[in-house]
């Protein structure tokens, strides 16, 4: 088992290599060349920029019973199909029974912009939105 972490945007990567340590078990993070990142104990897979191509590096890394971090519901989706288990940035683990639901509620928003409507904008992340993550990630790295 390793954790893939979509890390371009990710404002979890400390509390994901945090509780990583303490499982003991290996972390990859992937960025394209317009981010940088170093890490003690992450791996850093750095691909060309371009649409998609980090999560289709990510994607091709997956394998039976990983840890994918993404917000990514198309990513989410391929990674169930492998059998991992997927979390995202808020600490919602995607499943096989919540994805149809999330994808729908995605294309739902994307036809209302369409129109002009706008949708609500997201909160500025806090301090105990990063606490509820890590409080979740620990129990899926402690469960998987």
């Amino acid at each position: 088992m390793k954790i893939l972490v979509d890390a371009d945007a990710c404002p979890v990567k400390d509390e994901i290599i945090k509780v990583a340590k303490e499982f003991e078990i290996k972390v990859i993070m992937l960025i394209d060349t317009s981010h940088i990142l170093y890490d003690d104990y992450a791996e850093i897979i750095t691909v060309d920029k371009g649409k998609d191509s980090v999560d289709m590096a990510l994607v091709n890394r997956i394998e039976n019973k990983d840890i994918v971090v993404t917000q990514d519901y198309g990513v989410a989706t391929i990674a169930l199909s492998k059998r991992a288990y997927v979390i995202n940035q808020n600490g919602l683990i995607f499943t096989n029974e919540n994805i149809d639901s999330l994808l729908f509620e995605r294309e739902m928003a994307r036809k209302s912009r369409q129109t002009g409507r706008t949708c609500s904008k997201h909160k500025k992340r806090k301090k105990s939105d990063d606490e509820r993550f890590e409080s979740i990630f620990r129990k899926l790295c402690r469960d998987a």
